[in-house]
């Protein structure tokens, strides 16, 4: 939590610091300066004793939260925290967890007790191969010689629920869970129920045919779940994530709106948008971290216009605008051109839709789809990316990167100059 005061923690080591200066090596103590009340007697450490309560406690607190046990889960608290673990089980009410998992990773005695660092797992069912993981910290409180729960706080990313009650809307083939209005999580939900077919019919059903949506109430939820400064995804409309207890390599899977950006589009974009994303999870197994964002963003913007009738200047106006005030790009856009807050962003974007028109144009579905997963099959982390791309290219399309980059400047110009 930031804000314009001083955290506990930086007030105590500027107390800290203080007694340093009072205490500095070879200053004399005055006589009846009262030495031994200005030094801190440090706090025993936690016993295995502790640790082993610690872990008993928390496991009962998340047997109660996945069994739904109002009862057992208000005998893990103080009276005083009773009240928040209620409220945990209000907001969870329509999450189906599927696990929910804690692992004591600190435990520190404190002056009023002990606080714990925890690494807490779940897993929304039918739709979570790995865990997501949050950390936490768990405040435990003495009573009667016994430790209970009195206090939970996230640090870093929140949880949905972490921000307020948590809504679900299932689809033939979705789940969302978020804090938006009903009406717009029911919109979202058939925009995905109608992305996965028209997806599936490009890639293939070897996926899971299905997607996991969170909609947060707004864009300082957004990044609240994510993390991030809330100026970092102000004009992004929807990201999709990996779930953060997965492998570091693991592909994205769960889509996350923006509520404020999404809001402000019309119903052709917002469709554009989940089914740009559903790409992304479709792909999740062919997508590697030497696959360039210019051919991920690209077959996703590629596969979501499919069927929508726009033309190159429509899905294109801002590259249609540099290319006709005589800014031809070099190259093929690079990584780093789509990040969030990226200048010339949209360019990015279009100018990788427009590189996989053009092998579609040639090759057909197909040849796209084909040179997307031999890219995957071919390179490596330690090989050269665009020696990757090159030999992809020139298996599946017969020609290299290079004259593939001429040709799509060529056709650039000839297209929109």
């Amino acid at each position: 939590m930031t804000g314009g005061g001083l955290t506990r923690r930086g007030a105590l080591l500027l107390a800290a610091g203080g007694l340093l200066q009072l205490s500095a090596p070879g200053a004399a103590p005055a006589r009846g300066a009262g030495l031994d009340a200005a030094v801190a007697v440090p706090l025993a450490a936690p016993s295995q004793a502790d640790r082993r309560s610690a872990e008993t406690l928390l496991a009962r607190y998340a047997d109660a939260v996945l069994r739904r046990d109002a009862a057992a889960l208000a005998a893990t608290a103080v009276p005083a925290f009773r009240p928040g673990q209620a409220e945990l089980l209000r907001r969870t009410a329509e999450v189906p967890l599927a696990a929910y998992h804690p692992r004591l990773t600190r435990l520190e005695r404190s002056a009023t007790g002990l606080t714990a660092e925890v690494q807490l797992d779940h897993r929304i069912a039918g739709y979570d191969h790995h865990p997501v993981t949050a950390t936490r910290r768990f405040t435990f409180s003495d009573r009667d010689g016994q430790w209970l729960l009195a206090a939970e706080d996230p640090v870093g990313s929140a949880l949905l629920w972490d921000l307020g009650t948590v809504r679900a809307v299932r689809g033939a083939h979705s789940l969302v869970l978020g804090l938006a209005a009903p009406a717009d999580l029911a919109a979202l939900s058939a925009a995905a129920d109608s992305a996965v077919p028209a997806v599936s019919a490009v890639w293939g059903s070897s996926w899971a045919d299905r997607l996991l949506l969170y909609a947060p109430g707004s864009l300082e939820q957004l990044s609240r779940l994510l993390d991030a400064a809330p100026g970092d995804y102000r004009g992004i409309a929807a990201v999709t994530t990996a779930a953060s207890g997965a492998p570091k390599a693991a592909p994205a899977d769960r889509i996350l709106v923006n509520p404020e950006a999404y809001g402000e589009l019309s119903d052709l974009g917002r469709q554009v948008v989940t089914s740009h994303e559903a790409v992304h999870v479709a792909t999740r197994a062919d997508t590697r971290p030497w696959t360039p964002l210019w051919l991920s963003e690209g077959v996703a913007d590629w596969t979501a216009y499919l069927g929508t009738r726009r033309t190159t200047r429509q899905i294109a106006p801002e590259l249609a605008a540099d290319i006709a005030a005589g800014r031809l790009p070099a190259a093929l856009p690079r990584d780093s051109d789509f990040a969030t807050t990226a200048d010339g962003l949209a360019q990015a974007y279009e100018l990788a839709w427009f590189a996989c028109t053009l092998v579609a144009r040639r090759h057909g579905t197909r040849g796209l789809v084909a040179l997307y997963r031999a890219v995957a099959a071919t390179g490596s982390a330690e090989a050269d990316r665009e020696a990757t791309v090159d030999r992809a290219m020139r298996r599946v399309l017969g020609t290299g990167l290079a004259a593939f980059t001429r040709d799509w400047r060529s056709a650039l110009r000839q297209e929109l100059g």
